[in-house]
């Protein structure tokens, strides 16, 4: 695949833009006025792989707060900011690594401006947020609804506003909770712009039922090309958000993030309660930083060939399964003894 080629931009130590890798972002669910409770989210998610956290900033005492959560988070922080120019002013006074609004909803040009010269000033960007759900009204009965052109008028629009002061340090959010509508979106500004795309699928659902979706959005632009950071936005425990981000990312080969692991779906063939296995060893594997594939199939006859690019895994048997290293069979166990000698076995390479 060829990445869409974009501007380069700084968010505190992480580059956003086509010169950088893509980066797994997340927003915490805590109350940011709560400052110790943010922040223990904030590690969390940072152990988990999230490489840039947004907080709600909705008043002055949340505004306020950052200046201790920025001081104290290991990972930048950016300021969520919705109408109100001087909520967006005192979090980056207070150490925000970037900030998140809508140019054209904080009021007059004059207080764009402001919050324009203070970015600057402090070296941060601007991310612009279109969301479908939340369009102007006028554009949207000019367009007679959500629509691609009603989203590429409404970012143009704020670009167009913030370029108007000579600002270019831009990352754009299209997001809506379809599919199709977001990626022809992202499409359409590609060819207008060069501002690198922060990717995602607003409202996409709960744990289930989001991954699909957000997988299948997130898949559809990532291998054409488009986005340069991300978001997997799920109703719930955001740390599953990063997990469900690496794992794509992963296995579109843009990012290594340890293990491969990959198993087969059993059939009629298959002797041993493979399930058990997999899920077991892939618990065991969590968070072991090696760059391998491990593979757990089903069977004798097709695994050591379906996975002989695998680095190393088993192939089930009766009641045992076979180890092999690069499609090369290189010993039998039983099945109550595999999980931990492929275990051993991995920790070896």
């Amino acid at each position: 695949m060829i990445r869409r080629q974009t501007r380069n931009v700084m968010v505190g130590n992480v580059g956003i833009g086509s010169d950088y890798p893509i980066s797994i972002q997340s927003m915490t669910n805590t109350d940011t006025r709560n400052v110790v409770s943010t922040l223990d989210q904030i590690q969390k998610l940072t152990e988990a792989g999230c490489e840039i956290v947004r907080l709600a900033v909705p008043d002055v005492e949340a505004a306020d707060a950052l200046k201790i959560i920025t001081k104290n988070s290991p990972i930048p922080v950016v300021a969520d900011i919705h109408f109100d120019y001087r909520l967006a002013l005192l979090s980056i006074a207070n150490g925000v690594s970037k900030v998140r609004i809508n140019p054209g909803n904080i009021g007059s040009d004059e207080r764009v401006k402001e919050v324009v010269s203070a970015a600057k000033d402090k070296g941060i960007p601007i991310r612009i947020g279109v969301n479908g759900g939340s369009l102007e009204k006028n554009i949207l009965m000019k367009h007679g609804g959500v629509t691609v052109p009603a989203i590429i008028e409404s970012a143009m629009t704020h670009i167009q506003l913030l370029e108007k002061f000579h600002f270019e340090d831009t990352i754009i959010a299209l997001k809506s909770s379809d599919i199709r509508l977001t990626f022809e979106a992202y499409q359409a500004l590609a060819n207008q712009c060069a501002y690198p795309f922060h990717i995602g699928l607003t409202e996409a659902g709960t744990s289930f039922r989001g991954t699909i979706k957000s997988s299948m959005a997130m898949g559809a632009l990532l291998l054409n090309g488009y986005g340069d950071t991300m978001r997997i936005s799920l109703t719930g425990d955001p740390i599953q958000e990063i997990k469900v981000g690496r794992e794509i990312l992963k296995s579109l080969d843009l990012r290594e993030f340890g293990i491969k692991f990959i198993s087969c779906p059993t059939c009629g063939r298959c002797q041993l309660n493979l399930e058990k296995i997999a899920e077991e060893l892939e618990q065991r594997l969590e968070g072991i930083n090696k760059q391998i594939t491990v593979a757990v199939m089903g069977c004798a006859v097709n695994g050591p060939g379906e996975a002989k690019d695998a680095d190393i895994g088993i192939a089930g048997g009766k009641d045992s399964a076979l180890l092999f290293k690069k499609g090369e069979i290189i010993g039998k166990y039983d099945e109550k003894d595999i999980v931990s000698v492929l275990y051993e076995e991995i920790m070896k390479l």
